[in-house]
């Protein structure tokens, strides 16, 4: 089993740890799994044989929510942020295999052009879709292994004081063209999608390359967090989605699939039915797939959600918004530390940790990571070796809580 590390930040009253929620349907009010059974008062037996009857009555009702439990434990993971991050499967998932191109989007978009004047914290947008310089891109895909396999440790020992862990699920092995696939849904506006970029980019870079990542930002009314774009965003868009990304992939596929909205507003989401409709619109085999794959997963609870080949991740998997001592330059007593840093210095924290939000975002990541090690080579058509990561020894010891799980 995989654990949850680390102290939770209290960063907002007004900010739920993890993700937008949408639905309840598999969570109770404090976010984690729950079966709730109401039972009225029984009636008071009236004789010897009715006593008799009741206890019939209430082994057999016993037998039945013990039965109904085992079944639920079965398929929902519950994280306890103290202690533990566990799921059990009792089902094996028939893989999903599909084949086709993938999506490359355009590089820049006319309606949507990089806004280069500078703003204030919690109003800016400032460089919004220019792409990543070399410098830069250099940070999240050429970082050594090493400050990957110091978070995994700090993650297994307790030393991180930001929450690392999440809510997972069993997913069916999904590949996409012989390779193991992650799959992402998420909005730009959403302040825990803007977080959770930064450890998806670290993970993804153990497994290929991003030819370009964005420069991009949460929306104004959801924190205004700097964070990474997968693509040039529809910023302007009342309503759009931005599919795809340039990463080359060399073990896995990265599928991502992003709703867009005005910056400027507030966090906006639109239901799996909507993207359903827009897959087909792109005529993409291989998109179409991975909604129906979201969708029959009927799990999904609110962004972002995330499915690492065959371990459906069903929020962000930390919850890390800065250092508390991270020089604000606001009086808001509800900014984020990350609203008030840059990117560069984002980017320059990653290329030499030594605060404990840097330390968190590579422990974060390596939760990803660690699932995809426990995925890779099961139902691939790849014969190429294992990723030099899935070696690292407090990764692999993740990686073995995972296959354990």
């Amino acid at each position: 089993m995989l654990e949850a590390s680390g102290a939770a930040f209290d960063h907002s009253a007004t900010i739920s740890p993890f993700s937008h929620d949408f639905s309840n349907r598999l969570y109770g009010p404090n976010g984690f799994s729950s079966l709730n059974l109401q039972t009225g008062t029984p009636a008071r037996p009236r004789s010897s044989y009715g006593r008799v009857k009741l206890a019939a009555y209430t082994a057999l009702v016993l037998s039945i929510v013990a039965l109904v439990s085992v079944a639920a434990l079965a398929v929902v993971v519950t994280r306890d942020l103290g202690g533990q991050a566990t799921f059990t499967s009792t089902t094996t998932l028939a893989p999903i295999s599909v084949s086709g191109q993938l999506i490359i989007p355009p590089l820049s978009l006319a309606d949507a052009p990089p806004i280069l004047a500078q703003q204030p914290f919690g109003q800016r947008l400032t460089n919004i879709n220019v792409p990543l310089n070399s410098t830069q891109l250099a940070v999240i895909n050429d970082g050594p292994d090493s400050y990957f396999e110091t978070a995994a440790q700090m993650y297994l020992n307790g030393s991180l004081t930001n929450v690392v862990g999440a809510q997972i699920a069993p997913a069916p092995l999904f590949t996409v063209n012989g390779k193991s696939a992650v799959t992402y849904l998420g909005a730009i506006s959403c302040v825990y999608c803007g977080e959770n970029r930064w450890a998806m980019a670290l993970a993804l870079s153990r497994f290929g390359s991003f030819q370009n990542l964005f420069i991009g930002y949460s929306s104004l009314g959801d924190q205004d967090v700097p964070t990474l774009y997968w693509a040039p965003a529809h910023y302007n868009s009342s309503s759009a989605v931005d599919w795809g990304n340039f990463y080359n992939g060399t073990y896995v596929n990265f599928l991502s699939i992003e709703y867009a909205s005005p910056i400027t507003a507030g966090f906006e989401m639109q239901p799996l039915s909507y993207f359903q409709t827009q897959a087909k619109a792109t005529n993409n085999s291989v998109y179409e797939a991975a909604t129906s794959l979201i969708v029959r997963e009927n799990n999904y609870a609110g962004t972002p959600y995330t499915i690492w080949a065959k371990y459906a991740v069903l929020s962000a998997d930390a919850q890390d918004f800065g250092d508390t001592t991270s020089t604000a330059t606001t009086t808001s007593s509800t900014t984020l530390p990350i609203s008030s840093m840059t990117h560069d210095q984002i980017l320059s924290s990653f290329a030499h940790p030594t605060t404990q939000f840097a330390w968190t975002e590579y422990a974060a990541a390596d939760y990803y990571i660690a699932l995809v090690c426990a995925s890779l080579g099961v139902g691939s058509t790849s014969s190429m070796t294992s990723p030099p990561i899935c070696s690292s020894p407090s990764v692999s010891v993740m990686t073995t809580q995972a296959e354990k799980a």
